[in-house]
């Protein structure tokens, strides 16, 4: 696969000061302008004003101009424009109009993390000391952008726009609902939501283990409860921990770790998932905000105002 990471994503919303905040508190480094980067990952979110929350771009890395040229003619053959400049390609997602920039770029080579040692039956990975997720005591800070996840007024043109234009490849699915794609190991970069309108439901960034999304959430919702959104639960589809937490804008964001890789097409059969398991493996159930956000109906009619 020539397509190999989100680089970057751009978010619009009404409110860039106070949203600005909650993305230095959720735990990435402010690069100056609306500008945030991880730890890994460098900068990949920027804040924008626009009248309402919306994604405004999103940013995607491949290895070289002969996938740039690929990208191109699988656009064309959708009858979708794209402009090509040097290393840089961009087009439009034609339902919702997101701005999609792909550009030649490194592939993010992540240092190895020494794992988390946990005590089990018969195992002691860790004698005679504490576990580590509770001595720790600096800030979270996540690595990288994992995935995004957008509603779609037309939820297979925009399934499509990325698999069949873009070069996306499912990982798995929910009929009639929802995609699972994906542009790197990662089980899935983009998901696609069938939805009464084009809009952003979450960004997601990962965390070295259950442990920094236990404490990232608590340190979060110390001061403010009301960002609490959903978890902590583990996901059935791409296996991940998750917490899910709203930004002043309305837009979640979550916090996770342990997201199934997948390294070799050949070894990973994509399945179709109905119910729960769509959702989720264990944890609460999702409250109702979470699966259509309380200003959908705001935002429909133009009229949305950040809370």
């Amino acid at each position: 696969m020539g397509l190999h990471r989100l680089t970057s994503i751009t978010i619009g919303v009404p409110n860039v000061a106070e949203t600005s905040q909650y993305y230095a508190d959720f735990g990435l480094r402010p690069t100056g302008d609306g500008a945030f980067a991880t730890v890994d990952g460098g900068q990949q979110l920027k804040l924008v004003h626009t009248p309402t929350r919306r994604l405004v771009e999103i940013g995607i890395g491949v290895d070289d101009r002969d996938d740039l040229d690929r990208v191109s003619a699988s656009l064309a053959r959708l009858d979708l424009a794209g402009a090509r400049t040097g290393n840089t390609l961009v087009t439009e997602e034609p339902i919702g109009g997101v701005r999609a920039v792909l550009d030649v770029a490194e592939r993010l080579k992540q240092p190895q993390i020494e794992a988390t040692p946990y005590n089990g039956p018969g195992r002691m990975e860790r004698p005679g000391t504490r576990a580590p997720g509770v001595l720790r005591e600096g800030a979270v800070r996540p690595r990288k952008l994992g995935h995004v996840v957008i509603g779609s007024t037309d939820q297979e043109a925009t399934q499509r726009f990325f698999t069949d234009g873009l070069g996306f490849k499912i990982s798995d699915s929910v009929p009639g609902m929802a995609a699972f794609m994906r542009c790197s190991t990662d089980h899935h970069n983009v998901l696609v939501l069938s939805a009464p309108l084009n809009y952003l439901h979450h960004t997601s960034w990962q965390v070295d283990d259950i442990d920094e999304i236990g404490r990232g959430a608590a340190a979060m919702l110390e001061d403010h409860p009301e960002r609490h959104v959903w978890g902590l639960g583990r996901h059935h589809i791409g296996s991940n921990f998750f917490w899910y937490l709203k930004d002043p804008a309305g837009n979640f964001s979550e916090y996770y770790s342990d997201l199934d890789c997948i390294v070799d097409d050949a070894l990973w059969k994509p399945e179709v998932f109905e119910g729960a398991k769509g959702l989720f493996n264990w944890g609460p159930p999702p409250p109702p905000s979470f699966l259509e956000p309380e200003d959908l109906a705001a935002l429909m009619t133009g009229a949305h105002a950040p809370r």
